[in-house]
């Protein structure tokens, strides 16, 4: 059959649990879509609960409530085809699932039938997956007929799996594709998409439209960037990343189906993408929890700086604190760069020197035990000095505290418990060391000048808690041994051929199975990486196990 379809791509930012508040956004887009003629209106998965719920799907309430939404939502909703995703409860099973709703009713459920349960995936916890996968035929407005491909998200995710949803629908006959999908960000993620949908685009030459979630939601990013294909497997949408966007696209397809000149992705360098993710998931972070304002240490290094200029991108240089806490081991350098940011950032500056506290401090504790603080227990008291003044700037006005620390130094526990650990949102935290330096280098050229100054970017890194202290860690070697450990999974033999030293590996390793704890009781980190620290990977603290230590 020939047919030209008007699609109305909803790639829009829902708030996990606000029922009304996604209802209403939904509302609007389904009017726009009615006053544009559109045949059907595509959501991403589990739009009026936002995703991932998690655990308030065990509570009734909140399952049946958004099962009202949707009911109240159909009556809305006129010949224009509307699918949108939401929860099903059905008798005594509760599915991930897709409403197919027309002339006011809801004419199909669709349930989610590959259901992940790795990295931040745990959907096997509340749903029960779908098996009933059949093409939906629907009536258009003109008339004619049309049978879709509805499925969810991890059911184009298929490689390697026995049950293949679309390879099902496909060999059943449909005229076009529909993914519903909550796919979070990683970097280059959009490549993966596009290559699993080219690949059922190309296996039964039919369209495929896939519409992704966007915003942040805790420690997710999701970025968006839709996609519509052709039955040629040419790209006829490609959304806007880490935006929301509402995109008419007309489809033709059938023997004779000609289309326009193909999009192409567009080329963004890694160190922008990553950016722009992070800006998304702090700015989501404030508004979702009703937060305004931030506050954070400005220490006059690589790691404080570009937490800094993240914060100003996602909240306004008005929402924005820094304070600098010189010490007598702090370097005047520190001091001024520190200075330098806060001006050419535009954002509120205090300084407050912690030599009085650390010396009360140090009276105190040798009125106690006839012995002052020395060593690491010296270092680690001024990072908490300095966590406590912060947490009283962030107590005083409300504003949410950012701890600055990287993933580098984080998995090697080269952080501390209480000092600079402490905060509400880990913005950098999965960023290893080599990335953070790359985006300032990026972030400055975009401005055109240096906003984080050169001194930041080009000195030894140091935490300057001691005299002549510098970071113990050549980062050009640990930084990508650290992001093969944790994201690449990599063993000791595999990162001993890949030619790293042995005995730095064994150390880094080491350091970070012993540091499992501090992370524990870290603040949520924004994930931009295949593999971050949270909810994604679940080790124990108590962890005796060592390869090395089993040959057989």
């Amino acid at each position: 059959m020939n047919q030209n379809l008007r699609v109305l791509v909803a790639q829009a930012n829902a708030t996990v649990g606000a029922l009304k508040l996604n209802y209403e956004k939904a509302i609007s887009i389904i009017q726009k879509g009615h006053k544009e003629n559109v045949d059907i209106i595509v959501f991403p998965e589990l739009f009026l609960t936002g995703y991932p719920p998690q655990d308030l799907i065990l509570d009734q309430h909140f399952i049946k409530d958004n099962t009202k939404y949707v009911e109240k939502l159909a009556r809305e909703v006129s010949q224009t085809i509307v699918i949108i995703g939401a929860i099903h409860r059905d008798k005594d099973d509760t599915y991930n699932a897709a409403a197919v709703i027309q002339n006011g009713a809801i004419i199909k459920w669709i349930h989610k039938s590959l259901l992940p349960t790795y990295d931040v995936f745990d959907e096997w916890r509340y749903f029960k997956p779908g098996r009933d996968n059949e093409p939906v035929e629907v009536s258009l407005r003109s008339g004619k007929t049309l049978k879709l491909g509805i499925h969810i998200c991890e059911d184009l995710w298929d490689k390697g799996m026995d049950y293949k949803v679309c390879d099902i629908l496909g060999d059943k006959g449909v005229d076009l594709f529909i993914n519903l999908s909550a796919s979070p960000f990683h970097y280059r993620k959009q490549y993966e998409r596009g290559e699993l949908l080219l690949a059922k685009v190309n296996k039964y030459k039919k369209p495929y439209v896939y519409v992704n979630l966007v915003g942040g939601q805790d420690e997710l990013v999701f970025d968006g960037e839709s996609l519509i294909a052709d039955g040629r497997g040419r790209w006829l949408h490609i959304g806007s990343k880490f935006k929301e966007e509402l995109a008419i696209v007309n489809i033709a397809f059938g023997d004779k189906a000609e289309t326009s000149e193909e999009k192409k992705f567009p080329g963004f360098p890694m160190e922008r993408e990553l950016f722009e993710a992070l800006v998304l998931g702090v700015r989501d972070y404030f508004y979702k929890t009703g937060h305004r304002d931030a506050v954070l240490g400005l220490s006059g290094g690589i790691d404080s700086a570009v937490t800094a200029a993240i914060a100003v991108e996602a909240l306004g240089n008005e929402h924005v604190t820094g304070v600098a806490m010189p010490s007598q081991y702090s370097s005047d350098h520190s001091v001024n760069d520190a200075e330098l940011l806060a001006k050419n950032l535009g954002i509120r500056y205090e300084k407050v020197p912690i030599n009085d506290l650390i010396e009360a401090f140090q009276n105190n504790f040798n009125n106690s035990i006839d012995e002052k603080l020395s060593g690491i227990a010296e270092e680690n008291l001024q990072a908490r000095i300095r966590g406590n003044i912060l947490m009283s700037f962030s107590n005083k006005d409300g504003s949410l505290l950012l701890t600055t620390g990287n993933k580098t130094e984080i998995a090697l526990g080269y952080c501390t418990l209480y000092g600079d650990m402490s905060g509400g949102l880990a913005v950098i935290s999965d960023l290893g060391k080599k990335e953070v330096y790359a985006i300032a280098s990026h972030f400055n050229m975009l401005k055109g000048y240096d906003v984080i100054p050169e001194n930041t970017i080009t000195k030894a890194p140091s935490a300057e808690l001691r005299f002549d202290q510098v970071d113990p860690f050549d980062y050009d070697i640990i930084s990508p041994i650290v992001n093969d450990i944790i994201e690449r999974q990599l063993g000791v033999e595999q990162l001993i051929a890949k030619g790293y030293p042995q005995d730095i590996v064994h150390d880094m390793v080491n350091k970070i199975r012993n540091s499992e704890y501090k992370r524990q009781q870290m603040p949520p980190g924004i994930r931009v990486t295949q593999k971050a620290f949270g909810m994604g990977r679940r080790m124990p603290i108590v962890n005796h196990y060592s390869h090395n230590e089993h040959k057989f």
